[in-house]
């Protein structure tokens, strides 16, 4: 192959990663200018993600040799990767909190639903099936009455005090009066979906499953049935794998291995007027 034949493709990939990047940053300056961050504010926050992913990308060479490297990278100047590099902040990946887990192991407790699948009301006291049962199978750290109180504040459950009961009121976790937990999802759950998506294109084979369905051509009827479908597919979901996971858990626990990774599980679907395109009205990818 000629030397123009390998740029051209090489061309060809830096187009269709600028168009791919395109996709990618036009929902996040939506989110930034509709909450006011300013422009300044996440190019600086860009440059650190930049000295940061050089820094973990290449062997550490002594003195200043890691900075010309970096800054060779990333194309930013010298000057701006030291100060980066002096003053590096890393954030911390955010646990679930006890709120969100006792909040799932409710939707998914198949012996705490009625025989439709609908979570049942719990009574607030006592054994199993009780929310505080329910809340210190997660946690004895905090009183159950804490959680029952998180929750309630968030909308996602009601306490009713002349029968002393729970009950659940939503099927997803959406905290929508708690802005920063609904950021903190955004940044965790779209974050480790990109990452699995980055690291499927640069490494040799896929390493995470990473699929879509893609389909055209819908009235907005067919389109609200497929988010039925949806919504009970994710009820399966979530009530198949969080048994399993949390048997997982507790059977690395009993045995001493070193417990030292993570997994996220996620299902999405999205919706918006057709354009034109050259797509297949059904395509899987």
């Amino acid at each position: 192959m000629s030397h123009d034949a390998v740029d051209s493709m090489k061309g060809s990939d830096q187009r269709a990663l600028q168009e791919a990047l395109n996709r990618l940053l036009a929902p996040l300056a939506e989110l930034c200018l509709a909450r006011g961050l300013t422009f300044p504010a996440v190019e600086e926050m860009l440059k650190r993600a930049f000295v940061e992913q050089a820094r973990a990308g290449q062997s550490q060479a002594p003195g200043g040799r890691d900075i010309s490297r970096i800054s060779a990278a990333t194309g930013l100047p010298r000057r701006e990767v030291t100060r980066i590099t002096q003053d590096r902040f890393r954030s911390a990946a955010v646990r679930p909190s006890a709120a969100t887990k006792i909040f799932t192991s409710w939707l998914a407790n198949r012996k705490l639903k009625d025989k439709d699948g609908n979570p049942t009301p719990l009574k607030r006291q006592g054994p199993m099936p009780s929310f505080e049962a329910l809340s210190q199978s997660i946690t004895r750290d905090v009183h159950h009455r804490t959680h029952l109180e998180e929750l309630c504040r968030l909308g996602l459950t009601r306490y009713d005090v002349e029968t002393d009961t729970v009950h659940l009121l939503r099927e997803s976790f959406v905290p929508n009066q708690d802005k920063a937990k609904m950021f903190s999802f955004l940044g965790n759950n779209v974050g480790d979906h990109l990452a699995a998506a980055v690291e499927n294109v640069l490494a040799d084979k896929s390493q995470h499953l990473e699929q879509a369905i893609f389909a055209d051509e819908l009235s907005t009827e067919s389109i609200a049935q497929i988010q039925r479908l949806m919504q009970a597919q994710w009820k399966s979901l979530l009530s198949a794998m969080v048994p399993e996971i949390e048997a997982l858990i507790d059977a690395d626990k009993a045995s001493g291995k070193a417990a030292d990774q993570r997994v996220r599980l996620g299902l999405y679907s999205y919706k918006t007027t057709s354009q034109a395109t050259d797509e297949p009205p059904l395509e899987k990818s």
